[in-house]
């Protein structure tokens, strides 16, 4: 009975840590979106980035590390969910900031499928905007038919991974550089294909339709008694509703001999192989499910922004993508959603400085590569024993 009250006690003072940790975030995020002044944005800024590399040199120190709790595997999506609901409850009618947060919600499920193919198994996909875009187009063509949005979505997914399976040959050929030219030329084969194709809108792009479910439209206009709801709010509970559902997955998949037998691929083909594990199924099975889950992404994309065209799937958002992965950390799902608002929604509110704030992107990433090759949180040595 003492130790179920211990447990008990715990478990509520992990949620209230929980909640006020939301909290925080929701204000500081709140009060960097409102903001106007260039130099509240800038001192902000050059806050954050002092906290964080005071954190990174002294982190044994920092009282961060007493919450335990984050390593829990249900505390990160649900921190994720509180702080979104809390910003989606004060920018209720903020159209542009709540699409802001569905493109980093979007772009971070990209990522998810990004890490299973080159964090967990090792396989570099410079595609991610092609196939990206192959969900988005695939469910503009599917939505000329009778067919529910979620089913959809999923079959956006199932497309995306069919056409990925054409480059399941030279991938597995090619190995480091080579492989990463042959999804760069994907990428650029994609968006110029998709150029020259009238059928699919050519350069001027398609409309895109909204999405309905259990008979209610996206696109409808919204209030509550008096106050007025973008109608982004229900676009942004269906993005937060994907990420959360792939992150649960991805993260079941890490924890699992699949994701084990995933490790072990990357770490050592040759040790793998003579323990009988088949190498080119495991790499097939990654490099597709990846991108299934990319297909997902840019089929809930293209009802979001209701426009898709061949400049939205171009090589610079897939940098932008392997970019958030690299920021964060190859292969740790949790540095996700912290890099996606700082490579999607810092450069937005630096529009001030103009171009020169890709010199500041730039700096960035060379800054990580410098300092913290791994990203700035970079994934455990995992402990095969577990």
């Amino acid at each position: 009975m003492n130790e179920y009250s211990a447990m008990k006690n715990t478990s509520v003072l992990a949620l209230i840590k929980l909640i006020f940790l939301s909290l925080l975030l929701s204000i500081a995020l709140i009060i960097f979106l409102e903001s106007e002044s260039r130099y509240v944005l800038l001192s902000m800024i050059i806050t954050i980035i002092s906290l964080l590399f005071v954190f990174l040199r002294i982190k044994a120190t920092l009282p961060f590390n007493q919450l335990i709790f984050l390593h829990e595997p249900k505390t990160i999506p649900v921190l994720i969910t509180l702080t979104t609901l809390c910003i989606t409850v004060y920018f209720h009618n903020t159209p542009f900031v709540l699409l802001m947060m569905c493109t980093v919600l979007l772009y971070a499920t990209v990522c998810l499928g990004l890490t299973i193919q080159l964090g967990f198994i090792g396989i570099v996909n410079f595609a991610a905007a092609a196939f990206f875009g192959i969900g988005g187009y695939s469910s503009v063509i599917l939505s000329h038919y009778p067919i529910p949005s979620l089913i959809i979505i999923l079959l956006s997914g199932l497309i995306s991974m069919l056409f990925s399976s054409l480059l399941i040959f030279p991938v597995l050929k090619t190995r480091g550089h080579y492989a990463a030219l042959i999804t760069i030329a994907t990428g650029i084969l994609f968006k110029n294909f998709l150029e020259v194709n009238d059928s699919l809108g050519g350069s001027q792009g398609l409309q895109t339709p909204s999405i309905h479910l259990l008979g209610f439209d996206f696109n409808n206009a919204l209030s509550l008694g008096e106050i007025d709801v973008s109608f982004y709010v229900p676009y942004i509970l269906l993005c937060l509703s994907v990420f959360i559902t792939t992150y649960l997955i991805t993260q079941r998949i890490e924890k699992s001999w699949f994701g084990l037998t995933l490790d072990i691929v990357r770490t050592d083909e040759t040790a793998a192989s003579t323990f009988g594990i088949a190498i080119t199924k495991w790499k097939v099975t990654a490099f597709l499910f990846g991108n299934f889950i990319i297909g997902i992404a840019g089929s809930v994309y293209a009802s979001v922004t209701g426009f898709i065209a061949p400049n939205n799937f171009t090589f610079s958002d897939s940098l932008i993508m392997i970019s958030i992965i690299i920021l964060g950390g190859i292969g740790n799902m949790r540095s996700i959603i912290p890099a996606a608002l700082i490579m999607i929604i810092v450069p937005e509110k630096l529009q001030f400085i103009q171009e020169y704030r890709f010199l500041l992107y730039a700096l960035l990433i060379i800054g990580v590569l410098l300092f913290r090759p791994n990203g700035l949180f970079p994934r455990p040595i995992r402990n095969f024993n577990q």
